[in-house]
């Protein structure tokens, strides 16, 4: 039997055989218990043949897509990651496996709340743990752009190579980790008081299938997805979705390094905007603009009209960090929970035209720090987008009489 089982068409066969008899209703249990003990170790790409194949041969998208969990269960432990290429730091895949365990982590914080909320003899605070649920699902909505990058910059490229059943599997389970979030936020969301009971319930049908599907997927990629690209794809394609990755944003993770190709000089010269930026009253070199945002003595982050964040400055002393994690994200998952109907009130006003700056001053860390808001608006009186403006007026408070004479400042 073991030459049969070591041989990649009997493999395929077999599995293709097991995944018919899920089809047909064969018990989960059973169908993993016989390939341990048949199959030992598949490798990673057989797992994508086998469903191209399916897809091929009549079995529907869908019907994939509903036993994609199921199998991919029974093949834990069973799939053969030996002779995958090794992956460099800064490549796009890497990025990819450090989003997942950014991803993870946030799922075990879940976890641990729910193993919290489901034990009685575990006192608990109700309100205290929604806000640590809620937060811990905002973190969870931002794999949008994990999965933008998968479905836009990835897929492409394997569909040129003829695989298009697996992407099309996998962008369904995307679509189903969308909803399930969705679905789990709205729940916790809900208006009024909420019971122990009642919060159980919650996670039972709302929160966990939600964020295990977000961990079922990190597996899908890690031990199939990701090795198969790293053999398929050349450094050329992984260059491009690499210059392209910005435009999307990354997810929970802001990438250390940069990455180029060894030889570079076989790379295409992907299509760049002018470095020159011009306006009605002048111009700058794209690095002169940064230079200039960057210096100033304020914190910029600037909100887009669809309530995304598109842009934030990096002078040498900010005053809340920042981080490329949170470019493309929805303004409203960067804030505590809190705080979000301030955000809303702030937004709306600048959208209807109501109010066009909201000011705020706080002290942290002994320091008077005054936060502002500006609507932006073009020259049509249509708006454009949120800045937000922070700055340390701890120093200028302090100021009197006047200073009329050279003096650098070398604080």
């Amino acid at each position: 039997m073991s030459e049969l089982i070591n041989n990649s068409i009997k493999r395929k066969e077999l599995l293709k055989h097991m995944i018919l008899e899920l089809h047909k209703g064969t018990a989960p249990d059973e169908i993993q218990n016989r390939i341990a003990a048949l199959m030992q170790k598949i490798p990673y790409g057989e797992v994508v043949q086998v469903e191209q194949e399916l897809i091929s041969e009549g079995l529907p998208e869908d019907e994939v897509l509903r036993l994609c969990d199921l199998h991919t269960k029974a093949l834990e432990g069973n799939i053969d990651l030996e002779g995958a290429k090794p992956v460099p730091p800064g490549h796009p895949v890497d990025t990819f496996l450090k989003e997942n365990e950014a991803l993870l982590k946030v799922v075990a914080d879940l976890n641990n709340l729910y193993d919290k909320i489901l034990d009685d003899s575990q006192e608990i605070e109700i309100d205290k743990i929604l806000l640590h649920l809620k937060s811990a699902f905002n973190n969870l909505m931002d794999v949008e752009k994990h999965y933008q990058r998968k479905e836009n910059l990835l897929f492409p490229f394997l569909e040129k190579y003829g695989i298009t059943g697996p992407p099309k599997v996998m962008w369904g389970k995307h679509d189903q980790t969308r909803d399930l979030l969705k679905k789990a936020i709205s729940a916790l969301n809900v208006e009024g008081a909420i019971s122990r009971n009642e919060l159980k319930v919650i996670v039972d049908i709302m929160l966990r299938p939600a964020s295990d599907s977000v961990s079922d997927m990190t597996f899908k990629e890690e031990q199939i997805l990701l090795p198969m690209c790293m053999d398929r794809l050349t450094d050329v394609e992984w260059y491009e979705i690499y210059m392209q990755t910005n435009e999307i944003g990354y997810c929970l993770y802001d990438p250390q390094v940069e990455w180029k190709p060894k030889d570079i000089s076989d790379m295409p010269q992907f299509a760049q905007d002018s470095d020159s930026i011009q306006l009605p009253t002048g111009s700058f070199k794209a690095e002169e603009l940064e230079a200039i945002l960057n210096t100033l003595p304020v914190d910029l982050t600037f909100v887009d009209r669809n309530d995304k964040v598109s842009y934030f400055s990096q002078s040498k002393d900010r005053i809340f960090n920042r981080n490329r994690a949170i470019l493309k994200r929805d303004v409203r998952m960067c804030h505590p929970p809190s705080s979000v109907h301030i955000v809303n009130q702030i937004v709306d006003d600048f959208k209807s035209g109501k109010e066009s700056r909201a000011s705020f001053w706080i002290n942290l860390h002994g320091k008077f720090i005054l936060i502002e808001y500006f609507a932006l608006r073009n020259n049509k009186g249509e708006y454009l987008g949120t800045l937000e403006v922070s700055q340390d007026l701890t120093e200028a408070r302090k100021l009197e009489g006047e200073q009329r004479l050279l003096n650098y400042n070398k604080s």
